[in-house]
């Protein structure tokens, strides 16, 4: 699992319409924060969604740009978007490198029955490229309002 105060993995994949997104493209400008989520669409990670879309004007405020990232495709993405009218990218990690570069990608127990799978997580990465902050398995609800103060505090 990754650490604070190291470099963060680099990424380059494609958003919600298909359009190239590098972490290389916010150096020096941005702060990103990098959101795992398990599927589009569903309970908990639509609950994510809505409150970093809520909150997106607030984190451009301090220069943030706001990315989930979960293995379902580009269409998925822009249904999901379209359905909750979000205001964030969604970026389409579908070969799972992204997942396993940051280290996301790990067994998980529900109802006794083990399998592979995405753990909620949140990477907030300095104009620097390093990780400012590392969350493995964040509950959703009110997520986006403590990375929000995090950034804040930075």
């Amino acid at each position: 699992m990754l650490q604070a105060n190291k470099k963060a993995p680099n990424f380059d994949t494609v958003n919600q319409n298909n359009e190239p997104v590098r972490l290389k493209d916010f150096a020096g400008s941005n702060n990103v924060v990098l959101y795992f989520y398990p599927k589009d669409d569903t309970p908990g990670c639509t609950i994510e969604a809505n409150q970093f879309s809520t909150l997106a004007a607030e984190f451009a405020k301090v220069n943030t740009v706001i990315l989930g990232v979960s293995k379902d495709p580009c269409d998925s993405h822009q249904a999901f978007i379209d359905k909750y009218k979000l205001t964030i990218d969604l970026l389409a990690d579908t070969d799972g490198k992204l997942c396993n570069d940051y280290g996301v990608w790990q067994e998980k127990e529900k109802n006794g029955v083990k399998k592979m799978g995405i753990v909620r997580s949140t990477f907030i990465i300095n104009k620097a490229g390093k990780l400012a902050d590392v969350e493995y398995g964040v509950a959703a609800d009110g997520h986006a309002q403590a990375v929000l103060d995090k950034i804040k505090a930075l």
